[in-house]
């Protein structure tokens, strides 16, 4: 009983540290009006957590190791709650923007010590399980953000996405207290590699910095995102050098030689890339273009979502039977490939079923691919390295969803500005077509009591308003179509799994023969 109330507690934490990733998008605009702040100033308020969070999940073991995973998980949860609770408590943007970085700290355990702790509950020969089960909390967290988020501000008041942790917090914390377990490969760290953390977090504080704030401040073409882009790269390139050099790194990248590790976390990048771009872009598409209600969006998400909880338990049985995790990733990918060619090809006219059974194939791709990479990442590692290997690799996966957000936004504007000009360049009074439709549009507003100026200008607006909505379509059309190749393209990195495990075999037979 203790083992099943463990498990399902620390899911729970890494369910609500999820939820909060994305809960806070949907109340930027009631943010800034309460506390008169612009929307550029408000949306630090997503990009701090977001910092804050890829800082401290690389180093996980460190602190395990040196504060004990007791100590630091708790005191993550604590420092978690508290600070929740002074967001919603926050009189000012900057206050606000300040306490949501430290709930990110707080928030960075409770997604890579929760997977160890799962894992450690299940013996080797059902790992798979393990994955299974934290896999629905992976996958549920940030598809069920925005829709909560938006339910909480519909009905009460932005703070409540905040206050709702509190509950869930304190009761996690205690039952914690209670019966989590010390980590069984704990080793406590002789020496503090304070200039690999001074170098990890200024690197990559800077780089999540760029990624959140780029396309906002037109990428280099400010000077602040100029000097980020030297520094994150000068760090980074320092931080590597240190730690594989260093006799007690904070991050071991060492286990990095594993092949076994670095693809996955490459296809975890991927992974986390399409997840998150696609949980954005879909019920923004929806909204944007189809008319969809915010309730709508959210009920066109649940289909999928139900159906992942079954298809992750699933996938954790039949890895369990001897199915090659590489081989579920394929089928992944492909699901992941299909559900984005199949946004490509819809209309304005699509109805909320099609775009709703589309998501479902999104579901089952990212149920396929959550619990077998896991598997595959640490499936090497000896166990004194698996909280790092699995810290490394979920740190992949909130990088994979920062660089696809940034990357999809800049992609969308610029093929706004082409297909805009591409449209643009044929409407001219020289082409029947266009001069027939503004005159049944100069028409239409002259029957509603507007002269003829005003109504060729209205008639106009409305021409512009209609090739706007082309641009919007196309351009996501687009987006859907590069995330698609990108998955693709990642396809042959699988032939290194299956090119090792023959391997394997031919090996085995010989030592037979």
């Amino acid at each position: 009983m203790n083992r099943i109330l463990l498990i399902i507690t620390v899911i729970s934490a890494a369910i609500m540290e999820l939820i909060d990733t994305s809960i806070v998008n949907v109340a930027i605009n009631h943010m800034s009006g309460s506390l008169g702040a612009t929307l550029e100033d408000t949306s630090w308020v997503v990009t701090s957590y977001g910092i804050a969070n890829v800082i401290i999940i690389p180093m996980t073991g460190f602190l395990v190791n040196n504060l004990g995973r007791r100590n630091y998980y708790i005191g993550s949860l604590v420092l978690f709650t508290l600070c929740s609770f002074m967001c919603g408590n926050a009189s000012g943007i900057w206050e606000l923007v300040a306490f949501r970085f430290f709930q990110g700290i707080g928030g960075g355990a409770l997604l890579s010590v929760s997977a160890t702790v799962v894992y450690e509950c299940f013996p080797k020969e059902k790992q798979n399980i393990a994955s299974a089960l934290f896999g629905i909390g992976v996958f549920i967290g940030p598809t069920i953000g925005p829709t909560l988020g938006g339910h909480i501000i519909d009905n009460f008041s932005w703070e409540w996405i905040f206050y709702i942790n509190i509950p869930i917090g304190i009761i996690t914390a205690i039952i914690c207290y209670r019966i989590l377990p010390e980590s069984p490969t704990r080793k406590k760290v002789k020496e503090i590699d304070w200039a690999g953390i001074l170098l990890l977090i200024t690197g990559i504080g800077s780089l999540q910095t760029i990624l959140e704030r780029g396309e906002t401040e037109d990428w280099f073409e400010t000077r602040y995102i100029t000097i980020l882009a030297v520094i994150a790269f000068l760090s980074l390139l320092l931080f590597i050098y240190r730690e594989l050099t260093t006799a007690h790194p904070v991050v071991k990248l060492s286990i990095l030689r594993s092949p076994s590790l670095s693809i996955s976390a490459l296809l975890t990048f991927i992974t986390g890339m399409g997840m998150f771009t696609s949980i954005y872009l879909t019920p923004v598409f929806a909204q944007r273009l189809l008319q969809f209600t915010p309730s709508m969006a959210g009920l066109m998400l649940l289909p999928g979502s139900i159906i992942a909880v079954f298809a992750l338990i699933i996938t954790g049985r039949v890895l369990q039977k001897g199915v090659p995790p590489a081989l579920i990733v394929f089928i992944g990918f492909c699901c992941f490939i299909y559900f984005n060619w199949s946004m490509s090809r819809v209309t304005l006219n699509v109805p909320f079923t099609t775009i709703s059974v589309n998501l479902i194939f999104r579901a089952l791709g990212m149920a396929m691919l959550t619990v077998p990479l896991s598997t595959l990442a640490i499936s090497s590692l000896r166990s004194e390295d698996i909280p790092q290997g699995t810290a490394i690799n979920n740190m992949m996966r909130q990088l994979g969803g920062s660089f696809g957000i940034s990357i999809i936004n800049t992609f969308i504007v610029r093929r706004m500005a082409q297909h805009r000009s591409d449209l643009v360049s044929n409407i001219t009074y020289t082409n029947n077509s266009v001069v027939e439709r503004l005159d049944k549009y100069t028409a239409l507003f002259q029957t509603k009591g507007f002269g003829h100026v005003d109504a060729q200008h209205r008639a106009i607006g409305l021409m512009d308003m209609i090739v706007q909505k082309q641009v919007f379509m196309l351009s996501y059309i687009d987006a859907y179509l590069f995330i698609g190749a990108a998955f693709a393209l990642s396809l042959p990195l699988l032939l290194f799994f299956f090119i090792r495990k023959s391997n394997k075999k031919i090996v085995v037979a010989a030592a037979d023969h």
